[in-house]
């Protein structure tokens, strides 16, 4: 029981702070990207957009799957960080030399000469980020999210304010260049600082492969995903205009600041928590159940909410200019709400070790994108049909996800949705409600948007307690004692 208590604090507490590092870190880089989306032209994010999916896939290749590899281990030592350190940096640099090369050619691809230099100082990130891989990856296996939300929180406000200002002296697409840059090296720098680690000058072939063994499968795994979510990005800018990639990127963007921000969130705690109990299947199942739950009670009604208020908060936010984004946005936003659940049925294939069936399910969802990809280009259904095609692929990839993660911890599909459905019911009819009533609403942006806020709280909570939802009394008691804690009248 005390050993119960204790992971269940654990876990709440590192909710608590991985929530308060998405609230502050994300709010802060949202407002940063607000007033640069003012300031700038949707061309300038279109540039950005060309080249997002080589800088991911970069990213992804130097992580190799060793961070999570790291955290599931019991016993890590001193020479297993070294040895991921080491070569983490190792094929950082050969990345960005190799990125450097194609330069010319994918400027050539996309039509945009300015491509060769912004992509060349660009993935200069990818080798700064290899320097911070190891200390976040201790903190994370610690669950202590305490000391990244400040780390992050220091770093999205410089890069912000250097980004700026720089779009203030008319530096233009260089200022969101130089913005990833400042974050990269800020993050980098205070997380070393902040863990004190330094990597020994030793090397185990031992430790590698043992390492390797379990996340070379999670890197082919995410080379994948990485390259099939940011395809549309390739696909866009191609075929379509830098000014509709723009709006696709900030689109994607703010739609990815709440669903997959939420998601990292959620897997980052969960998945050193769960690893802990990898080996006890009823505690582990419960366990999942009730973080599964509680995640779709939170992100689910944020992601439709936004979809349903999505005309007003972009017009009151970015501006006129920014409309086209709307219905990019509220596609994302749906097909988006899903990323978190698909988060916490991957951590599962992760903490039982099965990181083959993690790949094997990657290249069955790869296979289902490139058929909806390719009748969308087929049928010539245009730029929203190949975001439709995201949202449609989102909503099968669930089905996937569930019924192989569901089997190794006894969570069948039908469960799953048993729970899932009637949150998910709730809150698509919330957001009817309320896109119904911002229609009615003739108030200005922001009036109109406060009010449907408002409304769509008032509806979700009024039906999550009439029909029983029991997610609702476990986020009243989980923000209660903080409320509490902040109230410094009962102390006197």
């Amino acid at each position: 029981m005390k050993q119960q208590n204790s992971l269940k604090k654990k876990t709440i507490g590192g909710l608590l702070w991985s929530f308060g590092d998405l609230m502050g870190n994300q709010g802060i880089q949202f407002i940063i990207q607000i007033i640069l989306a003012r300031m700038l032209l949707p061309e300038h994010f279109g540039l950005i957009g060309m080249i997002i999916v080589f800088i991911a896939v970069s990213n992804s290749i130097v992580d190799s799957g060793f961070t999570q590899a790291l955290i599931r281990e019991q016993n890590t030592t001193q020479t297993d960080y070294s040895t991921v350190f080491y070569f983490n940096l190792a094929v950082s640099i050969l990345i960005y030399f190799f990125m450097y090369l194609i330069a010319p050619a994918v400027s050539v691809f996309f039509g945009e000469p300015e491509l060769i230099s912004l992509l060349r100082v660009l993935t200069l990130g990818i080798i700064i980020n290899a320097f911070g891989i190891i200390p976040r990856a201790m903190f994370t296996k610690e669950v202590n999210f305490k000391a990244q939300a400040k780390v992050n929180m220091a770093a999205s406000i410089i890069s912000g304010v250097v980004a700026v200002a720089m779009a203030l002296a008319g530096f233009g697409v260089w200022s969101l260049v130089f913005r990833t840059l400042a974050l990269n090296i800020i993050q980098s720098l205070l997380l070393t600082l902040s863990k004190r680690w330094l990597p020994s000058f030793v090397f185990s072939i031992t430790s590698f492969k043992r390492l390797f063994g379990f996340g070379w499968k999670l890197l082919v795994s995410g080379l994948i995903d990485t390259i099939f979510t940011n395809i549309y990005f390739v696909i866009i800018g191609r075929q379509y205009s830098t000014a509709q990639l723009g709006y696709y990127t900030n689109a994607s963007k703010f739609c990815d600041m709440a669903a997959q921000n939420l998601s990292a969130t959620i897997q980052r705690v969960t998945y050193p928590v769960l690893s802990s109990i990898q080996n006890e299947k009823e505690r582990l199942k419960q366990s999942y159940r009730k973080v599964i739950k509680l995640s779709a009670f939170i992100i689910f009604p944020i992601m439709i909410g936004l979809a349903a208020i999505a005309e007003p908060l972009i017009l009151f936010l970015f501006g006129a200019q920014w409309m086209p984004m709307v219905i990019y946005f509220q596609l994302l936003c749906i097909g988006g709400m899903l990323y978190p659940i698909h988060a916490l049925n991957l951590n599962i294939l992760q903490v039982k070790g099965r990181s083959d069936l993690y790949l094997n399910l990657e290249i069955l969802k790869m296979v289902v994108a490139s058929i909806l990809i390719f009748l969308a280009i087929w049928l010539k259904l245009g730029i929203f049909g190949l975001v439709g095609a995201a949202v449609l692929d989102s909503y099968i990839a669930l089905f996937i996800n569930t019924y192989f993660s569901g089997k190794l911890i006894s969570y069948t599909v039908k469960e799953q949705m048993k729970d899932l459905v009637p949150i998910y019911t709730v809150s698509v009819l919330m957001g009817i409600i309320v896109y119904v009533a911002g229609a009615v609403i003739s108030e200005n942006n922001f009036l109109t948007m406060l009010m449907q806020i408002i409304l769509g709280i008032i509806i979700y909570m009024g039906i999550s307690k009439l029909v029983k939802i029991g997610e609702l009394n476990i986020i009243f008691h989980l923000i209660m004692p903080v409320i509490k804690r902040l109230n410094p009248i009962k102390s006197n």
